[in-house]
């Protein structure tokens, strides 16, 4: 009996097998609408579901403001960094749009109040203290933790206030000695060099005004800040603000009386195109300098005085982040690629930006000269006194055209500094 079961067992798989390969019966032909049960049933194992493609990633878009001029060296390297970043980053869609630097930040604060803006900007730490004061930028220093391996200790304290960082830096910039070697082999070493060599007729483009002119307060021994950042309003450091502004009023008049450039933007063409021998500005115009001179372009320190070596204020680029976006995380991302090893020496090499990431190669005679350059700067302080400083120390003018002594203008510039 058990061996009949098993046989008819046996059997009933070996059917069910058998019409499995075969297919099921399909419908008789009786003319019906094709939904009659045939006279045999059978079940067909189930199978697997094809699984489709996954779809692509949501792309987020990601948009970002600079204020690099128009047609200038740093937007064109720019340009091809954000053309290779599409190829790179498809899962963002970067949007860009410029705007002046006279404009960006009151644009952006007044955007971010309002609750809009951009997920990100570029641009010097000028305001970063006023913002993070303001909470127009974001505190970025639990999102970025960890990923500053690459980037300077330096370049990373300008982007810090209140022992918190809210930028992610990008290069180091200041003001430097920019000459033509063709017009002027060697750059003076001293003031004395520097004043003899504008009166002897060379012509230097000086960039006059409180924040080009910083840096040869050091020459003079001057200062404005001690290092609790208190303005140094005692009889001697006045004397010597003074003699550095004084000094200054002699570059000034020589430069009037022979019709020089007397700031950075009127003396571009000039020095480009070799009317000048020098000029003195940030290296943020280095790309469109070495665009024009090539091998003839030198740069060295704002000469040292009587007081020491120049101190020019030392600025650090970098990116800063909206509190209000959705895609702050995001906008890391693509600002950490805009600041990778490639990007860096991209805008080393075409735009002259001393670079804040530590593992760009450094070669060029250029970079090396503003690094030296920089060895003496005052670093950009953050603090609220340096209001006072551009509200008090940039009348300079009534030096340079009204005529009011050096000392009388700087006691009158310190006493409304500390008010």
């Amino acid at each position: 009996m058990k061996k009949n079961l098993l046989f008819v067992l046996s059997m009933l798989v070996i059917t069910s097998m058998a019409l499995a390969a075969c297919g099921a019966p399909s419908a008789p032909e009786t003319g019906g609408n094709g939904n009659e049960p045939s006279e045999t049933e059978v079940t067909i194992p189930d199978v697997p579901a094809v699984t489709e493609p996954a779809a692509p990633a949501e792309v987020i878009e990601v948009t970002f403001w600079h204020a690099y001029g128009t047609g200038s060296a740093e937007e064109t390297a720019l340009t091809t960094l954000l053309e290779q970043a599409a190829v790179d980053l498809p899962q963002y869609q970067i949007n860009v749009l410029q705007v002046p630097f006279n404009d960006i930040f009151n644009k952006y604060d007044t955007d971010v109040a309002a609750g809009g803006g951009p997920d990100m900007f570029i641009a010097p730490n000028d305001n970063l203290g006023g913002q993070a004061r303001a909470g127009t930028i974001a505190d970025i220093t639990d999102l970025a933790a960890g990923k500053l391996g690459d980037y300077s200790e330096l370049s990373q304290g300008g982007m810090m206030y209140d022992g918190k960082l809210y930028g992610l830096p990008e290069s180091l910039k200041a003001v430097a000695f920019w000459y033509n070697t063709d017009l002027l082999p060697e750059a003076p070493a001293t003031t004395d060099d520097l004043k003899a060599l504008m009166e002897g007729g060379t012509p230097v483009a000086i960039s006059f005004g409180c924040y080009h002119h910083w840096g040869f307060f050091g020459s003079f021994g001057g200062q404005i800040f001690d290092d609790q950042f208190n303005f140094v309003a005692d009889d001697a450091n006045q004397a010597n603000v003074a003699s550095a502004m004084s000094y200054l009023n002699d570059l000034y008049q020589i430069s009037v009386e022979n019709g020089w450039p007397r700031n950075d933007s009127d003396g571009l063409a000039p020095f480009t195109e070799g009317s000048v021998a020098a000029i003195t500005n940030g290296n943020w115009a280095m790309g469109d300098y070495r665009n024009a001179l090539g091998d003839k372009l030198a740069v060295a320190p704002i000469p040292a005085g009587p007081g020491g070596a120049s101190n020019p204020l030392l600025g650090v680029d970098g990116w800063y982040f909206n509190p209000n976006s959705e895609n702050q995380e995001a906008a890391l991302e693509v600002a950490l690629y805009l600041t990778n090893t490639a990007a860096s020496q991209s805008m080393m090499d075409n735009a002259g930006h001393v670079p804040a990431n530590t593992t760009v190669e450094v070669t060029d005679p250029l970079i090396q000269g503003l690094l030296d350059a920089f060895d003496t700067a005052y670093f950009r302080p953050q603090v609220e006194a340096m209001g006072n400083y551009w509200g008090n120390f940039c009348g300079t003018d009534q030096v340079f055209d009204a005529g009011t002594p050096a000392a009388d203008w700087v006691k009158t510039a310190f006493e409304g500094a500390t008010k």
